[in-house]
């Protein structure tokens, strides 16, 4: 059976809330040999704890800025643009979750930032201002990314540089616990964590549902359904035995 991979989406708020998901995540995903199905930011802690056990492995998406004030890292830049507070702290709740029960899981950019940020890490709120002069990585710019040798993306990737599509202003400035940086621009910006002991918890702070198809990038969506299909015929052992 292919694994069921959840993605999470974004909230549009107003007089009818709803899920917003863009279809190329789940492109992907089914490219890759899996079952996509969007996730609304809905319920609380039981809640969350149930979806995980039933999925085989998640992707957090791209999104919007983080509410800064509201997890302890300081006054909101007025150039973010917030994500709901109901969306955040859901999300928070999923990041956590799925890396404490050992679920197969890629962090796409704002989905990186909150793997890394759900864990103790730092946030540097405004590229332009914060770290003025370096390159653009709003709008979808393209620059080279440097992957770490040895480290599991290395491994997945099989490059040791490779071009990457960039639509953010934030970043993570460090990570805590069992996160480490495994990619850099040339610059020095943090672009890629992974979990150590972990099956497969990566996150990117690029795109890569945005790169051409066949690149090394689809390695990164094939990785997170090979992990996933294992943790599928696991639990299916474990119940039948």
């Amino acid at each position: 059976m292919r694994p069921l991979i959840a993605i999470n989406g974004l909230l549009a708020t107003g007089e009818k809330p709803k899920l917003e998901l863009a279809t190329r995540y789940a492109d992907a995903v089914l490219k890759a040999g899996g079952v996509p199905v969007a996730i609304p930011p809905c319920g609380g802690p039981s809640d969350v704890e149930r979806l995980v056990e039933r999925v085989d492995g998640v992707v957090l998406s791209g999104g919007d800025d983080f509410d800064t004030a509201r997890i302890g890292l300081g006054p909101v830049h007025p150039s973010a643009t917030l994500t709901p507070s109901a969306k955040q702290d859901f999300d928070f709740l999923l990041a956590r979750a799925v890396v404490q029960r050992g679920v197969p899981v890629l962090g796409i950019c704002y989905g990186m930032q909150l793997l890394g940020l759900a864990e103790g890490g730092r946030m540097i709120q405004h590229i332009p201002e914060e770290w003025p002069g370096r390159q653009e990585h709003r709008g979808g710019a393209v620059h080279a990314v440097r992957v770490l040798e040895g480290s599991k993306l290395a491994r997945i990737l099989r490059e040791a540089q490779v071009d990457v599509v960039s639509r953010h202003h934030q970043a993570l400035e460090s990570v805590g616990g069992p996160w480490r940086v495994v990619a850099r621009d040339d610059e020095g910006l943090v672009e890629a964590i992974e979990r150590d002991g972990h099956p497969y918890a990566i996150g990117v702070q690029w795109h890569p549902e945005l790169a051409p198809e066949g690149s090394a990038h689809d390695r990164l969506f094939q990785g997170l359904v090979g992990a996933a299909a294992i943790a599928a015929t696991n639990r299916a052992i474990a119940l039948r035995s």
